[in-house]
């Protein structure tokens, strides 16, 4: 089969740049910059789903008592780091699946599905395990004991629904390997549609239910995990998926498989532990200062997150491109396809950056009233403002790393500039432990963080241009040698 071609015609083409070398400039500009939004768009989507789902939660478990909202943001804080770390383990068959597909390796696809749902299944194993010994944990820190129930009978619940969850993101994970973007946001809008009906019946006590308070919203998740898991597994018997072969057999585990998963997994899911981690633990350093700048800290965060979903669902489109292009030995489409995703991203972020300075105070209006809280908050999406650039390159640079499948090394830039860079220095300016300096409290924790990503920003992009070069070398190599040995 030659690579780059769709399998019975029912995967997306991946046309080699060197069959287009007659379109101009513009026109293959604006045909890659479709396809990465063909790819994007529903995973853009599909984020904003999964957010709207927390933001659910959060307003329902609020709406009911002030105690239910704080069991269900402790609980959180449990469940969620380790469910990114977790996930992030299989999202390397995203940058694997594209690469066998982009070369035309149907056929290898199936085991590594097979393989990635092992890990699935251990995944969720240590994480239900993990929720089922949190009380110990909370009784440590000695949070309130009305408070500490509602959050571990939460994590409780949701146990019940993790082991499909991770099914779940894994075969989400091949699904968008494959090009198909749009069954997973389907699904997500599904789940979300779904959590709505189920948050109330167990949070209120509606329709026969019992009224579990914010312990109904673990229960909730636990059904929309099954949910999404089963709806998953309808969308594996359409054609694109079923051409993978992962149902055509049961294998055991296979070591080899698993450690190729878990090379290009493992740095994934802990960039993306040790980065919720951090801003928890800015969280926990800020309320120290006092309840305005934690207030403040909270909506700045917020919006940044809001304004970093298209970059981050962009770069895992650009990773799946560069997946494709590799697979497929193109060396002039992986040149293509970052000069395209770097200009779109660059436009992207100019745009947001003059928003947010404009309108900041608007946004921040939307959380609070209060005028302390409004100050330092606006104060604050100045600092959003001004790394908006850098943080948004961030999302393409480790997208079209996580294509290469190179993903250890930016997690020791993220490591190293946050935890032993930023962090410090963040803690040094707030207190004012340099003499001549005021302590900046919650700004000089901000200006520490947009260094850490002005750093990280600079280092991952030399990283990328490193290793693309180091790629391209080897297609070229390796294109010269299938030439010579035809």
């Amino acid at each position: 089969m030659e690579p780059g071609v769709s399998f019975d015609g029912c995967l997306l083409r991946y046309p080699k740049v060197s069959n287009l070398r007659h379109m101009s400039e513009e026109s293959w500009f604006k045909e890659e910059v479709a396809k990465i939004m063909q790819l994007g768009i529903p995973m853009v989507i599909t984020q904003l789903f999964i957010m709207g789902m927390g933001f659910v939660d959060t307003v329902m478990a609020g709406r009911y008592s002030a105690e239910a909202l704080a069991g269900v943001a402790l609980g959180g804080n449990v469940l969620w780091p380790v469910f990114m770390f977790m996930s992030g383990l299989t999202m390397a068959l995203t940058p694997i699946v594209a690469q066998l597909r982009g070369g035309g390796e149907a056929d290898k696809i199936g085991e590594k599905v097979r393989q990635g749902l092992w890990i699935a299944l251990a995944c969720g194993l240590a994480m239900t395990s993990i929720m089922f010994l949190s009380d110990p944990f909370y009784r440590w820190l000695g949070v309130e004991p009305a408070i500490t129930q509602i959050a571990v009978h939460y994590l409780y619940a949701c146990a019940v629904g993790l082991i499909p969850a991770m099914f779940y993101i894994t075969l989400r994970f091949t699904a968008e390997g494959l090009g198909r973007t749009k069954p997973p946001m389907i699904v997500a809008g599904s789940a979300l549609l779904l959590n709505i009906p189920v948050n109330y019946m167990f949070i209120y006590g509606e329709f026969g239910a019992p009224e579990l308070g914010g312990v109904g919203c673990g229960v909730a998740t636990a059904v929309v995990f099954w949910f999404e898991f089963i709806l998953m597994l309808a969308i594996t018997r359409m054609d694109f998926f079923r051409q993978t072969g992962f149902a055509a057999r049961f294998t055991p585990p296979n070591v080899l498989v698993i450690r190729e998963i878990l090379v290009v997994g493992l740095p994934i899911g802990a960039s993306s532990f040790v980065g919720m981690l951090i801003f928890s633990l800015l969280g926990f350093l800020i309320a120290r200062i006092g309840v305005n700048e934690l207030a403040a800290h909270s909506i700045a965060g917020n919006l940044n997150w809001l304004t970093y979903v298209i970059p981050m669902a962009l770069g895992s489109a650009i990773s799946i491109r560069v997946g494709f292009a590799i697979g497929a030995m193109d060396e002039e489409g992986i040149r293509r396809i970052l000069k395209a995703a770097l200009i779109v991203i660059l436009g992207y972020a100019v745009v947001v950056t003059l928003l947010l300075i404009v309108c900041r105070h608007s946004m921040v209006s939307l959380y609070t009233t209060d005028a302390d809280v409004l100050a330092i908050a606006a104060t604050l999406m100045l600092f959003v403002a001004f790394y908006q650039i850098f943080d948004d390159l961030l999302a393409v640079f480790n997208g079209a790393l996580r294509g290469f499948k190179d993903t250890f090394v930016p997690m020791v830039i993220s490591l190293i500039s946050y935890w032993f860079v930023s962090l410090p220095i963040g803690y040094v300016l707030a207190e004012g432990l340099i003499d001549g300096i005021d302590p900046l409290g919650v700004y000089g924790y901000w200006s520490a963080l947009t260094f850490g990503l002005f750093l990280t920003g600079i280092c991952v992009g030399l990283r990328l241009l490193v290793t693309t070069r180091r790629e391209l070398q080897r297609v070229g190599m390796s294109r010269a040698g299938l030439t010579l040995g035809d």
